[in-house]
């Protein structure tokens, strides 16, 4: 496909809505993504998060292809692919689980903070919605927790934390995740103490 018919066409997404994404332009995307040129993924990943944003129905059909490109050597097509991921996962969880493991690389990506948050986010949504998906995820998940700790991006994980608590997840999960959070609810500091108790207290009143 020429150049200046692929921009076209990520720069047609990142315009439209959900409602006005032509199969055309997905296939053409989703084939921008599994190619050759970097530069063209990110771009392509891009268009694609913004259009699984608006209406994630759309990038149902290009499942294995996300999950494919969790393996690009690009940081910003896998936090992209993530992020749609993320929003596949809120309507059709069991389509996306075999995206763990790509997921997983990412959480420990030495180099990028935006793909370790992204990752965080999809593992929590895809755990969030079942008791053994969340039992499946919690090691990572409280792994994650302890690493990234008072990171600069630790402020959005403990919202999608918050996300998580409020989920479809086991007993004993949520026992965990309570124990783990309970203890900077306790002794915590500034917004980690903060965020920390409403989670703990918003589970409480749940």
């Amino acid at each position: 496909m020429a150049t200046d018919t692929v921009d076209m066409q990520a720069e047609e997404t990142n315009e439209a809505t959900s409602t006005s994404i032509s199969p055309e332009v997905m296939n053409a995307l989703f084939e921008t993504l599994s190619g050759a040129n970097r530069r063209r993924r990110q771009e392509a990943s891009h268009a694609i998060a913004l259009a699984a944003a608006e209406d994630a129905n759309l990038v149902r059909p290009y499942v294995d292809e996300l999950i494919d490109a969790l393996y690009r050597p690009e940081a910003q097509t896998r936090w992209e692919v993530l992020s749609a991921l993320s929003d596949l996962a809120l309507i059709d969880a069991d389509l996306v689980e075999e995206g763990y493991d790509g997921a997983e690389a990412s959480l420990f990506d030495e180099d990028s903070a935006i793909v370790r948050l992204a990752a965080f986010r999809f593992l929590i949504r895809l755990g969030a919605s079942s008791p053994e998906r969340s039992d499946k995820v919690w090691g990572i998940v409280d792994e994650a927790i302890q690493c990234y700790h008072g990171d600069p991006e630790y402020r959005d994980m403990l919202i999608a934390i918050s996300e998580f608590s409020r989920g479809s997840i086991s007993k004993a999960t949520h026992d965990a995740l309570m124990t783990r959070i309970g203890f900077d609810a306790q002794n915590g500091r500034g917004y980690v103490r903060i965020m920390s108790s409403e989670i703990v207290s918003a589970a409480k009143g749940a």
